[in-house]
């Protein structure tokens, strides 16, 4: 989907005291940016942040990075997260542009990332761009290098074939599938997770959400 270009995003987001502008700097050091130390959980791929907006909100008692390639989405991100918070400061939230498939120039291992989010990514169906899934082989052995031990992957799609064919991607990347369901609304899945923008679209399309939570384990043996 094209964004169109928000003339006003760029700068209100440089005004913004939870947007990271040059995010390269603080690989290693995240937790010093939040006024608390405590769990930090990561969303890849936010778009406008209606999700990761109401999930800090409600967790107070967790740090949240919320990355996004577009400044134009995540400047409508930003104006969500003012929404949601009200008259509430936002302390345990960060917004940052930047290109994941380079995410290992952003966070490593003193990041101690706990939980990752990747919801209702781009599925690349073509053969050729399989590669870029947030969720392949590739930048699964990526998110390792700074999710904590045991730490966990909450992976929501509504396209079969990238669900079916990231279990072998979590499998050679060193990934427990912890739970699975092909369709979560109608699941005995008992944690009550918070839905998002294309979930709710999806969902009133008769189209099911597939999820996953994958945790980290030792890497296969060769």
């Amino acid at each position: 989907m094209r964004i169109r270009t928000k003339p006003w995003a760029r700068p209100e987001l440089y005004a913004c005291d939870y947007f990271i502008e040059q995010p390269e700097q603080c690989k290693g050091k995240w937790n010093q940016l939040f006024s608390k130390n405590q769990p930090f959980h990561l969303e890849l791929g936010c778009g406008k942040g209606v999700f990761i907006s109401e999930l800090a909100y409600q967790n107070p008692n967790i740090n949240y990075l919320a990355v996004d390639i577009s400044m134009d989405i995540l400047g409508v991100a930003r104006r969500n997260v003012a929404q949601i918070f009200g008259e509430t400061p936002v302390e345990n939230l960060k917004l940052t542009s930047f290109n994941i498939e380079y995410i290992d120039g952003v966070l490593n291992q003193q990041d101690a990332i706990q939980r990752i989010y990747i919801y209702f990514c781009n599925p690349w169906s073509k053969k050729r761009h399989k590669k870029r899934r947030l969720t392949h082989t590739r930048q699964l052995l990526k998110y390792r290098e700074f999710l904590a031990d045991n730490g966990e992957i909450y992976f929501k799609t509504d396209d079969d074939e990238l669900f079916e064919e990231s279990f072998e991607y979590f499998e050679q990347a060193g990934f427990e599938i912890v739970y699975q369901t092909r369709d979560l609304h109608h699941s005995d899945y008992p944690e009550d997770l918070l839905t998002t923008e294309h979930e709710i679209k999806f969902t009133e399309q008769g189209i099911p959400t597939k999820f996953l939570l994958a945790r980290k384990t030792n890497l296969p043996q060769l």
